[in-house]
């Protein structure tokens, strides 16, 4: 799937945009900003694996995109019977997955095993974007 078919837009009642520190706090405080979101839009349902791919994905960025003057951004889209997960930082490298022996190595493995997809994109400029769709049992993303 390419990531400009993940990427559909969403309106403005439908998304939810933030910017983060690159900070470990951040993580939990982008955490509980999806839960809300999640409880507004009635998809808790999926708020555990959402929440986890989130966390994992805010990590990544604040352990690997450390830029000066630097920040995350994150999204959440609503879409029908789901969310998109966004998680922007300025570093240009893309995520690789690590043998899962080594200590953290398990991120990537866990948002391939719990999201209906995902993927990375360059962003305009500079950076990257990170991905992922979540859908309700039986639902879809379009």
């Amino acid at each position: 799937m390419s990531s400009a078919a993940a990427s559909s837009s969403c309106g403005i009642e439908t998304r939810r945009v933030r910017r983060w520190a690159i900070h470990p706090r951040s993580v939990g405080w982008a955490r509980d900003e999806l839960r809300a979101a999640l409880a507004d839009w009635e998809l808790t349902e999926i708020e555990d694996r959402a929440v986890l791919i989130l966390s994992e994905l805010v990590t990544n960025a604040v352990r690997h995109a450390r830029v000066p003057g630097g920040h995350i951004d994150t999204s959440f889209c609503r879409g029908t019977g789901g969310v998109r997960l966004a998680v922007d930082d300025a570093d240009e490298r893309h995520p690789e997955a690590r043998p899962q022996s080594e200590a953290g190595g398990r991120g990537l493995a866990l948002i391939e095993a719990l999201s209906d997809r995902w993927g990375v994109r360059t962003r305009r400029g500079v950076g990257k974007s990170v991905w992922a769709v979540v859908t309700v049992s039986g639902g879809r993303w379009l």
